[in-house]
């Protein structure tokens, strides 16, 4: 076994807040620039990007996670994680029944715009992206969970969309694998401020939306090989699996 480094909330030019050079080739050359082992696909409510960045991963030998960043009905970001893409596929069936369906307005949010591997637009998703699925945190868990997927609320250090900042506090019953931190200056204050949080793994990623950004927070995974089932081992501290925040 090893050390993997991984950063896994990444988003794609489909998310109306990233790059409109945040296609899934230009992600998956940057992190091999960057010697990532591991990335998550994790657009906003969408798992539509993550076959072909699968596909160019294999390329290039990095590890794509297929995933997406939920908002919850109470407007908390919410990473989500699948085993394969027939999985992230299922899944993305749920997110078409339940988001909450507003216009997208390009030219105040940005465009959201589904690409090949050449970089030819395919379709823009007129569905704003970032709006609230009708279901609560522990709901979209059980749904993710039913699935074998994990799943790890979002920079809950954030003072936007970040389960503190949006209920003030750690629900005794959170169906979470993990929580992520956002790395920041008062990163440490917080957990100390927080000791509950220590009732979960801990994980931290760069939650990028230009291409400089990735790789910004990695997270360290110790597996025998970077795959979903390693790291769900790893998240339960199984078989000598576990992980470090760089």
């Amino acid at each position: 076994m090893r050390w993997y480094k991984a950063d896994i909330h990444i988003h794609t030019v489909l998310s109306p807040c990233s790059g409109l050079d945040m296609s899934p080739v230009n992600i998956i050359r940057q992190a091999a620039m960057k010697k990532l082992d591991i990335i998550g696909i994790t657009d906003h409510n969408s798992t539509r990007h993550c076959r072909l960045a699968q596909h160019i991963g294999e390329k290039y030998g990095i590890t794509v996670i297929a995933g997406a960043e939920i908002n919850t009905r109470e407007e908390i970001h919410c990473l989500t994680f699948f085993e394969n893409i027939s999985k992230a596929d299922r899944f993305q069936q749920v997110i078409d029944q339940y988001l909450t369906v507003i216009r997208n307005k390009p030219e105040f949010f940005g465009h959201q715009y589904l690409v090949d591997e050449e970089e030819n637009i395919l379709e823009e998703e007129y569905r704003l992206l970032v709006a609230s699925l009708q279901l609560g945190i522990n709901e979209i868990a059980d749904r993710v969970h039913e699935l074998g997927g994990f799943f790890i609320p979002a920079h809950i250090n954030r003072l936007h969309n970040g389960l503190y900042s949006q209920l003030g506090f750690l629900p005794r019953n959170l169906r979470a694998d993990a929580l992520e931190v956002a790395q920041t200056a008062e990163t440490n204050n917080f957990l100390t401020e927080h000791p509950e949080t220590r009732d979960y793994c801990l994980v931290t990623s760069s939650d990028a939306h230009s291409l400089e950004q990735i790789g910004a927070s990695v997270t360290e995974w110790y597996l025998e090989q970077p795959d979903f089932m390693e790291m769900r081992q790893a998240l339960n501290c199984e078989n000598g699996r576990k992980i470090r925040i760089s």
